[in-house]
């Protein structure tokens, strides 16, 4: 288990630790988020995606004195569509502002610019792939890996739909075997609970649980996952 990567002072691994996502929606519930270590703020979320709320938001959420990962998600993986030119500049907003970004690992050229800036700023950088359809080959997967840590991650991410055990399985190798440089895995769809208590057990340092609506298919509550967090692993 990687034990040098951490989000804003938060030491990563053995233990899984709980981050709370949420968009503008949410912002009452990930302010007090129950059992969290770490929120998500999802930019994309919001509407309009306007950087003066984006900014509003961040601002208020620093009070709940946690660690703050933003992310605003590209269309293609999952996010609300919008210009890219104001992606990038909500990401820019947001920088002072947060201890770690979540950007595609297929968003290069964002992953270029904003990549010396988050090192400037101190922040941890997560490159992340999606899959709603399916979950990939661990070849597939573990290239995708691969590519992140030379495009500079700090955490590689991976997140596929997880419909039959043998997916489920598929992730959990690809956790086993790339858990030495620290990895996020989660699963989304009917294994998708599961999965953020399972994958954490292989290595994965974080698991998502959903501060209100819920982010993506397949989280459990915040609250909930938290307490099955502090039952079923040691300190």
């Amino acid at each position: 288990m990687a034990h040098d990567v951490t989000v804003g002072g938060v030491r990563l691994g053995p233990r899984p630790v709980v981050v709370a996502a949420g968009g503008e929606a949410d912002l009452d519930a990930l302010a007090a988020a129950h059992g969290a270590g770490i929120l998500e703020l999802r930019a994309d979320l919001f509407d309009p995606p306007a950087a003066a709320r984006v900014q509003a938001a961040l601002v208020r959420l620093r009070g709940a004195h946690l660690p703050i990962v933003f992310t605003a998600r590209a269309a293609a993986e999952g996010g609300r569509s919008m210009p890219e030119e104001l992606r990038a500049e909500l990401y820019r907003i947001a920088l002072p502002h947060v201890a770690a970004i979540d950007v595609e690992s297929a968003s290069e050229a964002l992953v270029s610019e904003l990549l010396p800036r988050a090192r400037a700023a101190g922040c941890t950088v997560i490159l992340s792939f999606h899959d709603f359809a399916s979950t990939p080959s661990r070849q597939v997967l573990a290239a995708i890996v691969d590519r992140s840590r030379a495009l500079g991650a700090d955490l590689p991410k991976l997140a596929t739909h997880l419909a039959t055990l043998d997916e489920l399985r598929t992730l959990i190798d690809v956790t086993v075997a790339t858990r030495g440089d620290g990895i996020v895995t989660l699963g989304m769809g009917p294994l998708g609970p599961l999965s953020r208590l399972v994958l954490p057990a292989a290595g994965s340092v974080l698991t998502y649980g959903a501060a209100g609506a819920g982010t993506a298919p397949g989280q459990l509550p915040v609250a909930e996952l938290a307490a099955l967090v502090t039952r079923l692993f040691p300190c």
